[in-house]
């Protein structure tokens, strides 16, 4: 990338323009410039018709990109911490959490979702409000966070995966019995829960009136619990094929949602070679490709060498293929980046690069009702964007149309 200073302007507000790109908009890649004007995406047209002079209009910079692919800033949904921090550690710190919102956006994430995994009512106490939702975290060159996701207690015994059985319980009470255990809700994005559960039912419904996304997962839910589940409010499936009981043609279970032709929801798919099988992969997309949210998974592993490491209390034996709870096979997270997931898709499935780049930007941002001003680079959306090569490698991430990385500082 070449950058040139242009005349500047008179005006006090920001202005950059990015030429030669391909911008992805409404799906498709379209050769054309990008501009932001004070941390937005703007029209070039409507710039040019409300100013009135050629100093007014000229940007503050200019930067070649060279032909190469910008897409809106991937959005995770669903990870557990990264680069030696777990989320779910009540110790933890501000600045380790910095630490991996700043690491995350060489990976193109440009805001995330932690994610805290099954814990006492003392864990949420002492670690939930330090993940309060952040909206300048630009400056200091670091990934938002979009608001909590709380992967459990309320999940099955039957299918808790790396999660630790002894405080799993039921929301017997609804929304009470979740208040209970996490304190206020306020800054909860996401929730995943078993819906077969009691109380479940009315949890999910009254979650749905508060605006917080219900999720299933760690779940043994026959189709016709699922189904109410859709119709009391539920939204989407946490990470779809792992830890929720398999598909049969006489009960499909929860996957059995994707089969509706209404209330189909959202699905979290983790593709780093372990969770799900490549044919999987296709034939899940194939069923639903507009639910298809990409997600990490990742837990403190990522961005480290093979160790040992923990999620939620848990000793996990990071591989390197993939992290397993010590001494067994029970897959405990991931140690995947989202651009690599990108790759993957397009890998597993043959689906377009236009595809995968909305399945790990635009169809999280859905998910969360934010998709106006994240997860698109539509004018007036927020300019948190990724520049990528023609083998979707990143070179540049831009939060709030500031420059948070650049790939070239690593030679």
């Amino acid at each position: 990338m070449s950058a040139s200073l242009a005349a500047t302007p008179s005006t006090s507000v920001r202005v950059l323009k990015i030429e030669n790109v391909r911008v992805l908009r409404q799906g498709k890649l379209q050769r054309t410039s990008l501009w932001v004007v004070d941390g937005k995406i703007a029209d070039p047209q409507t710039r040019f018709w409300t100013l009135s002079t050629q100093q007014e209009l000229a940007p503050h910079a200019v930067i070649d990109g060279r032909g190469c692919i910008a897409s809106p800033g991937f959005i995770d949904i669903q990870l557990n911490g990264g680069f030696g921090h777990d989320f779910s550690n009540p110790d933890i710190t501000e600045q380790q959490i910095l630490d991996v919102a700043q690491r995350l956006v060489a990976t193109g994430v440009t805001a995330f979702c932690p994610t805290l995994v099954s814990s006492s009512a003392d864990v949420y106490s002492r670690v939930a409000s330090k993940y309060m939702r952040t909206h300048n975290a630009h400056t200091r060159k670091a990934a938002n966070m979009l608001g909590l996701h709380l992967e459990g207690p309320f999940i099955s015994t039957e299918r808790k995966g790396a999660h630790n059985e002894s405080v799993l319980l039921a929301p017997v009470d609804g929304i009470v019995s979740l208040e209970q255990r996490y304190g206020a809700l306020d800054n909860v994005a996401i929730i995943t829960l078993a819906p077969e559960l009691e109380g479940a039912m009315d949890t999910i419904q009254a979650l749905s009136a508060k605006g917080i996304v219900t999720s299933a997962g760690h779940s043994v839910a026959d189709v016709n619990t699922a189904i109410e589940a859709a119709d009391r409010g539920l939204t989407m499936l946490t990470h779809v094929f792992n830890a929720m009981g398999p598909f049969h043609h006489r009960d499909p279970g929860l996957i059995g949602l994707l089969g509706l032709t209404h209330n189909r929801p959202y699905y979290g798919l983790i593709l780093d070679g372990l969770h799900s099988h490549r044919t999987s992969a296709r034939i899940i997309r194939s069923c639903h490709p507009e639910g298809l949210v990409l997600v990490t998974d990742a837990m403190a592993g990522l961005g480290l060498a093979p160790a040992e490491y923990v999620l939620a209390g848990e000793r996990v034996d990071v591989k390197k293929n993939g992290a397993f709870l010590v001494g067994t096979d029970t897959i405990a997270g991931s140690i995947v980046t989202m651009d690599s997931c990108v790759r993957t898709l397009i890998e597993y499935t043959g689906c377009s690069i236009e595809e995968a780049l909305v399945a790990a930007s635009t169809r999280p941002a859905q998910v969360l009702g934010i998709a106006n001003r994240k997860g698109t680079l539509e004018f007036g959306a927020d300019a948190d964007f990724v520049l990528l090569n023609d083998d979707l490698h990143v070179l540049h991430t831009y939060i709030a149309g500031e420059l948070v990385f650049d790939a070239s500082t690593l030679h």
